[in-house]
């Protein structure tokens, strides 16, 4: 069992940044790789960021790139989520994820690849 904590989100403006954080506890951290993604109001979940269990490989949606950076630190237990040029399109509420699948690196956009969820924080970026 693995327990996600996120953190960091709130209301900023367009152009903004915010920095998420993940808190992880239970298992061995650097045994999972880690996602985020994001739930707007009326959407289905949808993929933005994932990072390998070492941290080496990255992936990102099309919408973030060039903005998010995603990064680990396995020795604090913590996957963060540097979001900068923020847009209100942004706007959603933000999940970290663990998956320990053998089938990352193909399908790490999927959620159902995910075996563990963290609550979501809250990210609203105004106009």
């Amino acid at each position: 069992q693995v327990q996600l904590v996120e953190s960091g989100g709130g209301l900023v403006q367009a152009g903004g940044s915010l920095r998420l954080s993940c808190a992880a506890s239970g298992r061995t951290f650097s045994n999972y790789a880690m996602g985020w993604f994001r739930q707007a109001p009326g959407k289905e979940r949808e993929f933005v960021a994932a990072i390998s269990w070492s941290g080496g490989t990255t992936y990102y949606t099309g919408s973030v790139k060039g903005r998010f950076t995603i990064f680990r630190d396995n020795a604090k237990n913590t996957v963060s989520l540097q979001m900068n040029s923020l847009k209100p399109e942004d706007t959603a509420i933000y999940y970290c994820a663990a998956s320990q699948s053998l089938e990352y690196y193909s399908n790490y956009a999927k959620p159902s690849l995910y075996d563990y969820w963290g609550q979501g924080t809250q990210v609203t970026v105004s106009s």
